[in-house]
């Protein structure tokens, strides 16, 4: 295996930017979701996992993040942009098959989830510093569906891991350990459930429902006690850090000992 491209995405939500290589810290990519859109009126973070009111994040380049008055005239809603997420700082995420039944326009029911759950304290992840998906994945999500492919984006990882292996290899790597060049080192926590953000328009790149419906058809997976979910990807935190550039090994540890 093999380390085929890295992202980073500066502004949560916000489009990414290809790097040919990178620090690799605890708090996973040099410059990764180093700030974020606070909605004023409600005190949450935006995120695109609520499509109806923030998909317009997924049309920014996070490099090149307008000021606040502009930000906020281009999603509708008052807006700052923040570094440092307030204390207890929450985020709001559309049940995904609800949106795939009635619409990004459509009001559908929500949960309400904390930053960070595997993540350094004041960072803006979801979940974990470092999110990958491997080639196959991507692969075998793109056969199964209609349209005979799937970008790879669409499920916005920090690495996308080349292997020749078939299906979803990832499934599998939970608990283990993955070298990445010859030195960062990181652990696999779990897979990665889907939410709607991947059937949404991705700057140049038209909505495709295909890319969450497909995997909730052929890929669910255990995820801690939610049952089984869509996942596409893996999460993982950083054992031990150091520099990563495109084209480096990616080696599969050994199960870690409980």
């Amino acid at each position: 295996m093999h380390l085929e491209t890295l992202w980073r995405y500066p502004v949560k939500s916000m489009l990414g930017e290809e790097l040919s290589e990178s620090e690799v810290t605890e708090r996973g990519l040099a410059g990764d979701r180093a700030r974020a859109v606070l909605d004023v009126a409600t005190g949450k973070i935006a995120s695109a996992k609520n499509p109806r009111l923030w998909r317009g994040l997924l049309a920014i380049e996070g490099a090149r993040a307008p000021g606040e008055e502009e930000l906020s005239e281009l999603l509708g809603r008052e807006v700052r942009l923040i570094d440092v997420p307030p204390e207890g700082a929450e985020f709001e995420r559309s049940v995904p098959e609800r949106v795939l039944a009635k619409g990004v326009d459509a009001e559908v029911p929500h949960t309400v989830g904390r930053l960070g759950g595997a993540s350094p304290e004041s960072t803006f992840f979801d979940f974990a510093p470092v999110h990958l998906i491997t080639t196959s994945a991507v692969e075998r999500i793109g056969a199964l569906g209609t349209r005979g492919q799937v970008e790879a984006l669409r499920y916005r990882p920090n690495l996308v891991v080349r292997t020749s292996e078939k299906g979803f290899p990832e499934n599998d790597w939970a608990g283990r350990e993955l070298y990445v060049g010859e030195e960062v080192v990181l652990e696999v926590i779990v897979a990665t459930p889907r939410c709607a953000v991947p059937t949404l328009a991705h700057g140049p790149l038209q909505r495709d429902v295909e890319a969450l419906r497909t995997v909730a058809r052929h890929n669910r997976v255990q995820v801690f006690d939610m049952g089984p979910q869509p996942c596409a990807g893996v999460y993982a935190r950083v054992l031990r850090p150091g520099r990563i550039k495109k084209g480096d090994q990616v080696r599969l540890g050994a199960p870690r000992r409980p």
